[in-house]
């Protein structure tokens, strides 16, 4: 099913709303990134759905085709690169593919995979994420007349970050190995910059480092495991 085949006289973009009649699927594993992009959704007009891993995404994608897909870069099961390639060859062809990370290295990348664009991490401004949007989309799905630019920021409950903290520390939980460690730097690097937690970006950035010249330390590890379980509420020894 695509969702341009029922689009009612009251679901037609406008000015305010210029997403109206929208579905967006975010294939997006931190809660908090998902919580920043429902609530811009929900100023916009448009309908949000969420895939937290590859598996998931393939699974909804089979039975429905949203307006546009916003797709991670790092996902607990591969590569959101991946999916955009497939995406990008599909028929019929989503009317927007996104790629999204907190590393804007991966920009290039995603182009030539297919990409029609790229959101760098993070997203907080509200006209940024319509406008990215709607340089892609038909003509015919355009609000017509001026648009009213809403120069908010999008601020996510607290909440969702505290369960992506929980969520970090069952990954460390099940054993630190170079992947483990490669995942959850990328993954808190994100999240803690959307967050604005300087003090995990600066632990997090220290890790990576160390990943990118070689096997990282254990200090460097606990340090970040620490400042993670600091945030839920509890301390997990390694």
């Amino acid at each position: 099913m695509d969702d341009k085949d029922f689009l009612p006289r009251d679901h037609v973009p406008t000015g305010s709303r210029p997403l109206l009649g929208m579905t967006i699927l975010v294939v997006e594993d931190s809660r908090y990134a998902s919580e920043a992009m429902r609530l811009m959704c929900v100023r916009s007009g448009a309908r949000l759905r969420r895939a937290d891993c590859l598996a998931s995404a393939r699974r909804h994608l089979q039975v429905y085709r949203p307006t546009a897909l916003i797709v991670d870069m790092g996902l607990p099961d591969g590569s959101g690169l991946d999916l955009v390639t497939e995406m990008a060859r599909s028929s019929p062809r989503v009317d927007v593919l996104l790629a999204t990370s907190g590393d804007e290295g991966w920009e290039q990348s995603a182009l030539a995979a297919g990409a029609d664009g790229f959101l760098a991490k993070p997203i907080r401004k509200i006209a940024a994420f319509q406008a990215a949007i709607l340089r892609h989309v038909p003509e015919d799905r355009r609000p017509t007349g001026p648009r009213v630019v809403d120069p908010d920021d999008v601020l996510p409950d607290a909440l969702a970050y505290r369960d992506d903290m929980a969520s970090v520390a069952q990954t460390l939980g099940r054993g630190v190995d170079a992947r483990t460690v490669g995942y959850v730097t990328q993954f808190l690097s994100g999240v803690a910059r959307a967050a604005r937690d300087e003090v995990l970006m600066d632990a997090v950035d220290a890790l990576r480092r160390d990943c990118a010249h070689g096997s990282p330390s254990v200090a460097r590890v606990q340090r970040v495991a620490g400042l993670v379980q600091d945030r839920i509420g509890e301390r997990l020894m390694i």
